[in-house]
């Protein structure tokens, strides 16, 4: 006998586990959550687990600053720390682009977001000789910082279970079964589950599911490739989190004098047959970059890497949204690796969505899947997309 929920939510990364959590927060545990492998192996795994504000549009500041505020407290709302450590955030653009970062930042400090513009005075004063001859104008956040995303994608799902949610991992979910235009559940290999309500928040592994209903958003699946440099002696714990717009790449410290550095977001690839290793030459470059910003770095020894996924919709934003056309069908997707910093909030606002009431946690309506159609695509001040 096939069982019967109120939601089924497809994807145990950090998304899914952050909405399964949320909607028993607000009544709805009668939930089961399909994970093809196990909870948080794929994007949320890979994921340099940055947390900042910097944005060019409202939604996604906003949805980051009250993220950040969940980080900080996660212990407090699950039992697990999110192993949040406060760095600060230091975003370096170039001075054409110094206009369109007062903008974005006269619009997160009208939303409460701690956020200044700093000098190269104040960036030396970091240490570490940082930007030593670059005419660069620069941003400063002291409470971003990162975070694990191992540990908040497990929160989230210890707080479900105690919730009397169900969780199946290792169950791929092959289809999602439709009557009459509305959803009725999904084909799993053990047969189907029955629902009148489907969340897809299964990263890389969305669009297929979608297509098959003849949903195609234009996402295009992009490799990004993460390297681990050790700085040897000098103290890791002195460098801030840092994006730099130029050379388009971000940092952040790690383990002792570790520092992980991301970079590369334009080849395409297909979520299952990809390196997921780093290339040498992407290494050299990389090198060569942060040597040109932080001179003391010229020697750091490269140490490990790999190379992740981000889910990238035709303007960089996610969809978080129902589905015109299929009554009970939602969408959780298209992060553009910037998601995990968003996840708390996008659980929030999921929830809210699914059951029915207006998003009041953060206005979400510019994020529908019909903003595509409609030609009404979010805009970025800059051509680093990821900035968003």
């Amino acid at each position: 006998v096939n069982k019967s929920y109120d939601a089924l939510i497809v994807g145990g990364g950090v998304m899914g586990c952050s909405i399964q959590y949320n909607l028993a927060e607000r009544g709805m545990t009668r939930t089961l959550l399909l994970e093809k492998d196990v909870l948080g192996s794929g994007s949320t795994s890979r994921s340099q687990a940055i947390l900042r504000m910097h944005y060019s549009n409202p939604e996604t500041a906003m949805m980051a600053w009250e993220s950040l505020k969940i980080f900080r407290n996660f212990e407090e709302i699950t039992g697990v720390s999110s192993g949040y450590k406060k760095t600060g955030y230091l975003l370096a653009v170039p001075q054409h682009y110094r206009t369109p970062m007062l903008e974005n930042l006269q619009m997160q400090q009208r939303l409460g977001i701690d956020v200044n513009e700093v000098d190269s005075r104040f960036v030396q004063d970091l240490g570490l000789n940082a930007y030593p001859e670059e005419a660069e104008s620069y941003a400063w956040e002291p409470l971003s910082g990162f975070a694990d995303p191992y540990s908040v994608t497990l929160g989230y799902a210890n707080r479900s279970r105690e919730f009397d949610c169900e969780i199946q991992v290792e169950s791929k979910v092959k289809g999602i079964n439709i009557d009459r235009d509305k959803v009725v559940g999904v084909r799993t290999a053990d047969g189907d589950v029955d629902s009148d309500k489907v969340v897809v928040a299964a990263g890389p592994w969305s669009a297929p599911l979608l297509k098959e209903l003849g949903l195609d958003f234009a996402i295009e699946t992009v490799r990004h490739q993460v390297f681990l440099l050790d700085r040897g002696e000098a103290p890791a714990n002195r460098i801030p989190i840092i994006g730099d717009v130029s050379l388009n790449f971000s940092a952040r410290p790690d383990i002792g004098n570790v520092i992980m550095v991301g970079v590369g977001e334009d080849e395409v690839v297909g979520p299952d047959e990809y390196n997921q290793s780093v290339d040498t030459d992407m290494l050299v470059k990389t090198q060569a970059d942060l040597a040109r910003r932080i001179p003391g770095l010229l020697d750091a020894s490269f140490v490990g890497g790999w190379s992740g996924l981000f889910t990238v919709t035709p303007d960089w934003h996610p969809i978080l949204s129902s589905i015109e056309g299929i009554k009970g069908l939602y969408v959780a997707i298209g992060f553009s690796g910037h998601g995990f910093k968003l996840s708390p909030m996008i659980g929030q606002v999921m929830s809210e969505i699914i059951l029915g009431e207006q998003s009041k946690s953060v206005d979400v309506s510019s994020l529908g899947a019909n903003r595509f159609k409609e030609g009404q695509l979010m805009k970025s001040r800059y051509d680093m997309q990821v900035l968003a």
